[in-house]
């Protein structure tokens, strides 16, 4: 099993910035790949950006530019640094990792969501 849990969502004018954290535990040497999703109210999830095991890096392209995944080396922690943040990234945030193991199918494991508000 693996275990998330997201911090540093919050109330931000448009234009500041955040930083979400996701805590990794559990058994995190099978994961594959991390990933920060989104969902907005009346819309479905979405993904904004994703780390790969060897380090390469995708987004969303609404948010490229402007938000960068990273992680620390030990790979127990996935932050999303958000810079210039607009209304329309007014979200919950779910930190996501993928888990694969020889002979299974993948796993997902999901955090709780931290709410992002971004105002006008």
């Amino acid at each position: 099993q693996v275990q998330l849990v997201e911090s540093g969502g919050g109330l931000v004018q448009a234009g500041g910035s955040l930083t979400l954290s996701c805590t990794v535990s559990g058994r995190i040497n099978n994961i594959n790949s991390m990933a920060w999703h989104r969902q907005a109210p009346g819309k479905q999830r979405e993904l904004v950006a994703v780390i790969a095991s060897g380090g390469s890096t995708r987004y969303a392209d609404s948010v490229k530019g402007r938000f960068t995944i990273s992680r620390t080396s030990a790979k127990d922690t996935v932050y999303l640094q958000m810079n210039n943040l607009k209304p329309e990234d007014t979200a919950v945030y779910y930190c996501n990792a993928v888990e694969l193991r020889i002979g299974e199918p993948k796993t997902d494991y999901w955090g709780q969501g931290t709410q992002v508000t971004v105002s006008s």
